[in-house]
């Protein structure tokens, strides 16, 4: 019961967030607006760093799951799969999110200790998902984890860059560029 409480509590804050950014969003501010109190953000996820790494952690794992259905089918190269995904993970929609994401993860290198625990699964998560994904589709294991460590480098920078430029014809077409020279 408790972990549906969570999971709620955390929805609501996605979608508030999601809808109006972040900005200079309190705790309190964040519980008014899904009709709670700052004390249960504490105890769910304790502190406004707790609630801001559970959200990236949340769509982080959204975006994985998406690869692993996207890798279902078998018949999709990986370059198919690298276009497929990158139509997701650009999306506008998902902007509020990689907006954070890219905030928290800038705060993790320097070290602030909200935001550091990112950094133990922000990048090993996608490297393990897609070396496997790799490796199925014939690659040897050690050029699979370093194309992996370089494909989600890129996509994390073309990110950076379309949320700093909002040039999407820009970005999508250096991701080609990067499909066509990577394959």
């Amino acid at each position: 019961m408790e972990g549906d409480a969570r999971a709620a509590l955390l929805t609501s804050a996605i979608a508030h967030l999601a809808e109006h950014g972040l900005g200079g969003a309190t705790l309190r501010s964040i519980a008014s607006a899904i009709g709670t109190s700052h004390r249960m953000l504490i105890y769910h996820f304790g502190s406004r760093d707790g609630l801001l790494l559970a959200i990236v952690r949340s769509a982080e794992e959204e975006q994985r799951a998406a690869m692993a259905e996207l890798a279902a089918d078998e018949s999709a190269s990986a370059a198919e799969l690298a276009r497929r995904m990158w139509e997701r993970v650009a999306e506008p929609r998902l902007h509020p999110h990689e907006r954070l994401f890219f905030e928290l993860y800038g705060r993790a290198l320097q070290g602030d200790p909200g935001a550091a625990p990112m950094l133990t699964w922000v990048v090993p998560a996608w490297l393990d998902q897609v070396t496997a994904l790799l490796v199925a589709r014939g690659l040897p294991a050690d050029e699979a984890r370093a194309t992996a460590r370089l494909g989600l480098a890129t996509v994390r920078g073309l990110l950076l860059d379309l949320l700093a430029t909002g040039d999407r014809a820009g970005a999508d077409a250096a991701m080609e560029l990067f499909i066509r020279r990577l394959t």
